[in-house]
């Protein structure tokens, strides 16, 4: 299943995660953000269960804005799960 995220106060501006039956994730695509860095999270999160990558990128912090391109990742992930 396709779901899109628009994340608030990172560089990233949408994510768009493919998740399969059993809450996995299959691909991450982040649009806009640092090119290097959400490229390796789109790799390192391609087969990790949906839970685990929340529990891994929640409350990561950058430079003191609160959030993260992960910590909203998360968020993406806790809106999916609510939603299904």
């Amino acid at each position: 299943m396709k779901f899109e995220y628009y994340p608030k106060g990172v560089c990233s501006t949408k994510y768009t995660i493919d998740i399969d039956e059993n809450d996995c994730i299959t691909s991450l695509d982040i649009e806009n953000g640092c090119p290097g860095n959400t490229l390796g999270i789109s790799r390192i999160v391609k087969g990790m269960n949906v839970d685990d990558v929340i529990k891994a990128f929640e409350n990561v912090d950058c430079r003191g804005r609160g959030t993260s391109c992960p910590d909203q990742i998360s968020k993406a992930l806790k809106q999916y799960k609510l939603s299904h």
